[in-house]
């Protein structure tokens, strides 16, 4: 996809929509991150019981699956616009103009901390020490850093496309590590606690969890602040609508459930993983936990593949954070284009990846731009499915001329007001303020909105809801004419080598497991850091091999000439 394809202020043509396996490699990729490895140990410093985290996890992940598939998705593929032209319908250039630097600010912040990541892993090839500071205490690291950032600069510049197979390859790999790792370095937990020689059933695994890995020191926190972090971990992106931006691209809105792969693969299994881990490691070097970083986390379980995988990890999560942070800059201005913006935010947020702290002070910073984000994300919930129910006139700031909708800004910036009142006082602690200021601006933003002007009518909504009306049914006739095509498609069976290489990938994935497997039983972690590499190799090479095959047969889709005129012919 070029970047005239992007759609940065159009509807997403129906021939640029993308298919379920898009979006599963995407959530896939983007939440078994580099970060999980800092999240994974972070909780294991707090100071939760065992319980409470695997539980707790449980709901927080579930809250957010419903909230992409509920409330994201459905607004993404009803509108088809990036958050921010949509939001710029709804408030103004004036509010989106504010929104979009302080937005895309969290956004460079964000993906800095996923390329600190990268460079964690990079740095150990180097022998250079963990960076746990808020500042880089070796030049070398800084240059790790940088040359990091220009690859996820690179990728990020090539669009939401390239992104999405990037992620589509890696995600199967990626999973299988955070497993691999968890049962290379469980012996090591075993052998270090008390009263326990082997694990053989679920209640031994309970028992040393509580013991060595995740230990109740009775610190306040407990189920519902596991469970609140991990509904507001990804907060910005679905209470606050930032997924619009990919969701868009999605054929459905069913797809927004695809997150599930993310939340319940990356955000439960992989923080899981990454905690055992990470109390492994830190056994292994009679170190504390919070003294390692994700590289030397990765690095004692698996050896090479454990750089390889943080590097990864990194990347596809910090690729598509660059990518929204690019879009969110590119709205200030329709000149300046998304590629070279998208440059500018990557050089950026490169330097602010240079500084350790991004990532050492992750879990706080997730939770206060989430809230940042919510109440904007309750504007946008409120005049899309609201109004209408309530005889509100969707847009009606802009049908009234108006450049800035202050009911919107009001309502965001008293939201903020309100969270840090309500977190500094002590009223509520940072995790469990959504709800409340939820409600508070959804009610705040309908008061203001009626009495400025939004229940009255206006003569261009008429001609703008026939537009919409017009732009659906394009599409929807597309995708009929898609899913009869794809029924024919299916029946064409892939070349004999473009097979064999998916069965040779997925052989390697069976071996990475079996590998991995055999050093817990054997608890020989050997085996795993010095041969694990093989069957990895051999996994990249044909899964990228098949999956470019596969893109040719896709690319048979049906081209949709006459539909492309028709849109041309179209208002939008």
């Amino acid at each position: 996809m070029s970047t005239a394809e992007e759609f940065e202020t159009q509807p997403v043509s129906p021939n640029k929509l993308q298919s379920a396996n898009t979006f599963a490699g995407s959530y896939a990729g983007e939440h078994v991150a580099g970060t999980e490895f800092v999240i994974g140990a972070l909780f294991v410093s707090w100071g939760v019981g065992a319980s409470d985290i695997l539980l707790g996890l449980l709901l927080g992940n579930l809250l957010a699956v419903l909230t992409w598939g509920l409330v994201t998705a459905p607004i993404a593929t009803d509108t088809r616009l990036t958050l921010y032209a949509y939001l710029e319908k709804i408030a103004g250039p004036g509010t989106i103009k504010l929104y979009s630097v302080i937005n895309g600010i969290l956004f460079c912040v964000l993906a800095g901390a996923m390329i600190t990541v990268s460079a964690s892993a990079v740095r150990v090839l180097f022998d250079i020490p963990p960076q746990v500071d808020w500042y880089p205490t070796d030049l070398r690291f800084v240059l790790v850093a940088l040359g990091v950032g220009a690859v996820v600069v690179f990728m990020a510049v090539k669009g939401f496309e390239k992104l999405a197979a990037f992620a589509e390859i890696c995600a199967p790999w990626m999973i299988l590590m955070f497993i691999v790792g968890a049962l290379v370095l469980l012996p090591t937990i075993v052998s270090a606690t008390n009263g326990i020689n082997s694990i053989s059933s679920f209640t031994d695994f309970l028992n040393i969890a509580s013991q060595s890995i995740w230990v109740d020191t009775d610190s306040g926190i407990g189920f519902w602040h596991v469970a609140a972090f991990a509904w507001v971990a990804n907060l910005a992106m679905h209470g606050g609508m930032g997924d619009m931006t990919l969701l868009r691209f999605a054929r459905y809105s069913r797809y927004g459930y695809f997150s599930a792969l993310g939340m319940f693969i990356g955000h439960y299994l992989a923080w899981i993983c990454a905690g055992i881990m990470g109390a492994g490691a830190a056994i292994l070097l009679n170190t504390t936990i919070v003294a390692l970083d994700p590289g030397s986390v990765a690095f004692q379980a698996l050896g090479t593949c454990g750089i390889i995988a943080v590097i990864i990890a990194g990347w596809t999560t910090s690729n598509p954070t660059i990518y929204r942070a690019g879009l969110a800059f590119s709205s200030l201005n329709k000149k300046w284009g998304r590629t070279k913006v998208t440059v500018v935010v990557g050089i950026v947020t490169t330097i602010i990846a240079c500084f350790p702290f991004v990532f050492s002070q992750l879990l706080g910073f997730v939770g206060i731009m989430g809230l940042m984000m919510a109440p904007v994300g309750a504007v946008i919930v409120a005049e899309h499915w609201l109004f209408p129910r309530i005889g509100f006139t969707r847009y009606w700031s802009k049908y009234k001329g108006n450049t800035t909708n202050y009911a919107a800004i009001i309502t965001w910036l008293s939201s903020l007001a309100v969270s840090y009142l309500l977190e500094t006082s002590g009223t509520l602690h940072l995790f469990f303020i959504l709800i409340p200021i939820w409600i508070f601006a959804t009610l705040l933003y309908c008061g203001l909105a009626y009495a400025m002007g939004a229940k009255n009518t206006y003569s261009e909504q008429a001609l703008a809801e026939s537009a919409e009306v017009e732009r659906k049914s394009i599409e929807a006739d597309y995708l009929k004419k898609l899913e009869s095509k794809k029924e024919t498609l299916q029946k064409e069976s892939l070349s004999v080598m473009t097979r064999g290489a998916f069965i040779v990938s997925y052989l390697a994935l069976f071996v990475c497991a079996c590998l991995g497997i055999f050093s817990f039983i054997n608890q020989d972690i050997e085996l795993v850091r010095i041969w694990l590499i093989v069957p990895t190799l051999i996994y990249f090479v044909t899964a990228t091999f098949a999956y470019l095959q596969k893109s040719k047969v896709a690319h048979d889709e049906p081209s949709a000439d006459t539909l492309e005129q028709e849109l041309a012919a179209s208002k939008y």
